[in-house]
Order: C-alpha cells, then structure tokens, then sequence
C-alpha cells in the first residue's frame, strides 16, 4: 500500500485513492494513509459475529466511496462468494509466488524446499478460488544459493510494488479487463500473464 500511495504522489500511478480501509485497528497502513490525507475506516472482523456480517459490513463501506477498482494489499482475509461476485472484475490482488503455484501462506519457504530456481510474484483477478483468479502479471525472481525465506522475501517484494502499480495504471487507463472469466489486455485475451523482468 505505501508503494502505490508513494507512486501516486510522484505521478508514477495517475489514480485517485478514495480510502484505505482494514480490518485490524493497528495495521501500519491506516498511519500511513492518514499522513497522506487519505480517509482511513477500520471494520474490526473480532466485532462481528460472523463472516457473512463483516463482509457485508465491508462492502456497505466499500460502495460508500464509488471505486472503480478494489485493491487488496496485505488484506489477509478469505472473502465470501458474495462479496467476491459483487466486485468480480473490479478486484485485484497480489500474491508472492508465480501462481498457481504455491497458492496461500509461506510461499517463500514452499519455494525454497521445493528447491526452485526461481520465485516471484503475481497480479491477479479476484475470484471465488483461493488465490485461482486470472493472472494479470508476472515477474520472475532468481533463487541465490544462501537465500532464506527473509532474503528472498525482501527481492521479491521489491518487485511486487513495481508490478501492482502498473497492473492498476492498466485498469485505471481501461487496458486490463475482466471477460467471461479471462482477463484482457488491450482488448487481447492473455492466454499466459505478461511476463516482468526483474529490474
């Protein structure tokens, strides 16, 4: 999140941020928001009695503001079919790994025992599957022979910035899109995700 308000700042990212909105009262984000003059809201997930009531709690708050997209960053929450349908094509997510594999949580540890060569990042479409959504983009990351999950974790991060905010420009300037389950760039169905070398 800190990297697309830094990059909306600079002119890098020609978007216009509504809210930050989280469901933990002590995430970093909402301070970091609030000192760029962003409305920050907090739905504490504890404070319901269920899933189905936080989630329509949150998308009462979320259409309060209009958005023409939904960007999930760091939001560590499965969201309901409802609530997932309500936004298909208007929901982005990252992801650190090069989906599909190693969908869920440790991904950089997964990617290490498993011995990859390589690790990385993905933008995708929101859908009712766990982390199955269409793959907008990629970036491959090279696994170093002395990586840890921490080491690996921190390159891959700094890639992952890079390639959300141009994913967003994408939706933001009506190049990327959502159709019949696919997603589409430039009008042309993306059969494989656009392809990122590490910068």
């Amino acid at each position: 999140m800190q990297a697309i308000i830094d990059a909306n700042k600079t002119g890098d990212l020609d978007i216009d941020i509504k809210a930050v909105i989280s469901n933990q009262p002590d995430a970093a984000g909402l301070d970091i928001a609030a000192n760029s003059n962003i409305p920050t809201i907090t739905i504490d997930h504890t404070k319901y009695a269920s899933r189905e009531a936080f989630d329509l709690a949150l998308m009462k708050e979320i259409d309060e503001h209009k958005p023409a997209l939904v960007i999930l960053a760091g939001f560590m929450r499965i969201l309901n079919d409802n609530f997932v349908n309500h936004y298909l094509g208007r929901m982005l997510n990252i992801h650190p790994s090069l989906l599909p594999k190693y969908p869920g949580l440790n991904t950089h540890q997964r990617a290490l025992n498993s011995k990859d060569d390589t690790h990385g990042a993905s933008i995708h479409f929101v859908t009712n599957e766990l982390d199955g959504g269409p793959v907008v983009i990629q970036v491959e990351v090279p696994i170093k022979q002395n990586d840890d999950a921490d080491t690996l974790s921190a390159r891959v991060l700094k890639q992952e910035h890079r390639i959300y905010c141009i994913a967003i420009q994408w939706f933001a300037d009506k190049r990327l899109a959502l159709k019949n389950n696919l997603a589409e760039l430039d009008d042309n169905t993306l059969t494989e995700p656009y392809k990122f070398e590490p910068d």
